[in-house]
């Protein structure tokens, strides 16, 4: 088996495209063609499914991607481990949840590129089932997600806590929601929420549906930063960080809610697959920072 091959193979299976990998790869289309073939030929199986657009691997493309990640992460450990200079260089691909970009994509990056300006970092920004999914699969090599307290990340993953998050409900004044409210008041009201697959959104979701309360979604947007606009303009009730809070130009245009009888908390994890090897360090090192930039104190209910 070539490296050479393997490596083409991935950077399809990463690009999903011939085009893709041959830029990334700096090399002919029919160079990665034959590549791709030549890994092919050597396995005695077809790898990828030439009918999807993208390209996709089959079922066993998809063993052959997860198992030459981790050959070609092995290299990497090794020529890092022996390099004379023992600067670190390669990719970092990194995972980050919408809710946690905004304290995760300041400080920790900042950080890393200072300490490690040879590595190339490639973000990914999804919600936590996907990207646990993708770092289980090896197509991340670390991931900082939320998942609800008591949901447990997979086993196989090495999993380090960053503890519990409050998440903060807030509306404009204008709203008109009362002061306190409890869970039945709440549902009254829309809220300004990301689009489905968010897990805080299934999380709010379930626990009214769960007390048979209904749950109406007035504004569905990606941007945090323009869902706290349209919760200041009072479209909703929104959910924030309270890191995020503290950062946002529009928090003087609303108010925390009180609810008593439901104070939504998650629990932010940092989790990659053993062993980090040549990235151990880099991964400590945004762990590190990114729970510094989630210590930000929860602002006080007025």
């Amino acid at each position: 088996m070539n490296i050479h091959d393997l490596e083409a193979f991935i950077a399809v299976v990463e690009t999903g495209s011939i085009v893709g990998a041959s830029a990334r790869l700096n090399l002919t289309q029919p160079g990665v063609t034959r590549r791709i073939q030549n890994l092919e030929d050597g396995l005695a199986t077809a790898l990828l499914d030439r009918q999807s657009k993208p390209l996709k691997p089959t079922a066993s493309g998809r063993q052959a991607y997860e198992h030459g990640r981790r050959v070609l992460c092995s290299l990497e450990d090794l020529k890092a481990g022996v390099s004379p200079q023992g600067e670190l260089n390669g990719e970092f691909r990194l995972g980050i949840m919408p809710y946690l970009s905004d304290a995760a994509l300041a400080l920790p990056l900042d950080r890393l590129r200072a300490a490690f300006p040879d590595l190339t970092l490639r973000i990914t920004s999804g919600w936590s089932p996907r990207l646990v999914e993708q770092a289980v699969r090896s197509e991340l090599d670390a991931v900082a997600v939320c998942l609800p307290d008591g949901v447990k990340p997979p086993d196989e993953l090495v999993c380090d806590d960053l503890g519990l998050q409050s998440v903060l409900l807030v509306a404009a004044p204008g709203l008109g929601v009362p002061k306190p409210v409890d869970l039945a008041m709440l549902s009254r009201f829309p809220w300004v929420m990301n689009e489905n697959g968010c897990g805080f959104r299934a999380f709010i979701r379930h626990t009214l549906e769960a007390a048979r309360l209904p749950f109406q979604v007035g504004v569905e947007a990606m941007s945090a930063d323009l869902r706290m606009s349209l919760v200041a303009r009072g479209h909703g009730i929104g959910l924030v960080t309270p890191a995020a809070f503290a950062d946002s130009p529009w928090r003087d245009k609303v108010e925390i809610i009180d609810c008593t009888d439901f104070r939504p908390r998650v629990r932010a994890w940092m989790l990659h697959r053993p062993p980090a090897g040549r990235l151990s360090r880099p991964i400590t090192l945004f762990r590190d920072a990114l729970l510094e930039g989630l210590e930000a104190p929860v602002p006080v209910l007025s």
